[in-house]
């Protein structure tokens, strides 16, 4: 059993990226295959796939869910919104962080970004529901600003704005970007095409939870955040071709990897949508995915357990202590890794 101290390390802060670099391929890979490690270029992830591998993106979209305002009482306010509620045909409710001084009441309005105001309904755990006065994501959009991870220093900018976000986004509803995917451009789409690599999509609206530390030294004990996910009967069918033919199940990124494993727990792929609270550590039996291209994660979160649970805790600690020696980019701006599911043969 593992705890959460073994999941620290320690990580130089120069080591944190604060931009992305000009051309989003340009990353560096660290390919890991089993105690084997080789420095690549992200470019280089072709060679390393076969045609007939079929790699899953999340296809969602990062909101503009960060708002700067002022509660009724004169006070300043930040609220991030973390998931937009489907409970009618109008979207115009959210679940939202507010950070303020004190904590606004229930029934009180605040006036974001100086626009329009909002009045905060009943509080869940560390959210509240805000309701907003008109469709939620014209006003994201319109006066919303970008929510960077919270260890990059500067102030989104139209850069971030474009770069924060996959070429193939689409589906808005995410509060921070599936990574991994931010090293895909059109070339590198294009090259994995000619090589005859098949592409399926999954939906996950990353949340900000993704963010939120582990507090308790026994993992048994932590809350996993939810997110909502949506598998499409085409992406079955993808995955289904590429398993009869013997192909990998690539995810590209984690939350690719958190939508398909929460989809196969019946032992099988299904399609649907639903909410998940999957909490993957090392012992987990992944059910579909084989291959995974992911970034470096925090230290003690659990996408740093996900990793080590997919491609063995040894092998990951060597591969970090080697990114760290080896200078590579961490986290959500950074360079990536390519890993395989430990025993598997690939």
């Amino acid at each position: 059993m593992y705890s959460l101290s073994d999941f620290n390390f320690d990580l130089p802060p120069e080591l944190i990226a604060q931009t992305p670099l000009s051309t989003r391929s340009a990353s560096r890979l660290l390919h890991v295959e089993g105690d084997t490690l080789f420095d690549r270029n992200f470019a280089e992830l072709t060679d390393q796939l076969s045609a007939g591998d079929v790699l899953v993106f999340n296809d969602t979209r990062v909101l503009k869910a960060r708002f700067f305002g002022v509660k009724n009482t004169g006070g300043k306010v930040e609220v991030l919104v973390e998931r937009v509620l489907h409970n009618n045909a109008e979207q115009r409710s959210v679940l939202a962080q507010i950070r303020a001084s004190k904590s606004p009441p229930q029934g009180s309005t605040i006036r974001l970004a100086d626009a329009f105001d909002v009045e905060v309904g009943e509080r869940a755990s560390e959210f509240y529901t805000v309701h907003f006065p008109d469709d939620v994501f014209d006003l994201l959009e319109k006066h919303g600003r970008l929510p960077l991870p919270p260890y990059i220093e500067h102030t989104a900018d139209a850069f971030d704005e474009t770069r924060y976000q996959t070429v193939y986004s689409k589906v808005p509803g995410a509060v921070a970007a599936p990574t991994a995917g931010l090293h895909f451009d059109e070339v590198m789409l294009e090259r994995c095409r000619i090589k005859g690599i098949r592409f399926a999509y999954v939906t996950l609206h990353v949340g900000a939870g993704t963010f939120q530390p582990v507090r308790h030294e026994n993992l048994s004990k932590h809350d996993m955040h939810s997110e909502w996910y949506s598998v499409p009967e085409a992406t079955v069918s993808a995955v289904q071709h590429a398993q009869a033919a013997g192909k990998d199940v690539v995810a590209v990124g984690t939350t690719s990897l958190r939508a398909l494993e929460s989809a196969s727990q019946s032992g099988q792929l299904q399609a649907g949508n639903a909410n998940t609270r999957l909490f993957i550590t090392p012992g987990y039996e992944f059910k579909t995915v084989t291959r995974l291209v992911t970034n470096f994660h925090l230290p003690k979160s659990t996408l740093l357990m996900l990793v080590s649970a997919f491609a063995g805790y040894d092998e990951i600690r060597a591969a970090y202590q080697h990114a760290i020696a080896q200078k590579y980019r961490f986290f959500s701006y950074g360079d990536a890794m390519l890993l395989s599911l430990k025993d598997s043969h690939v």
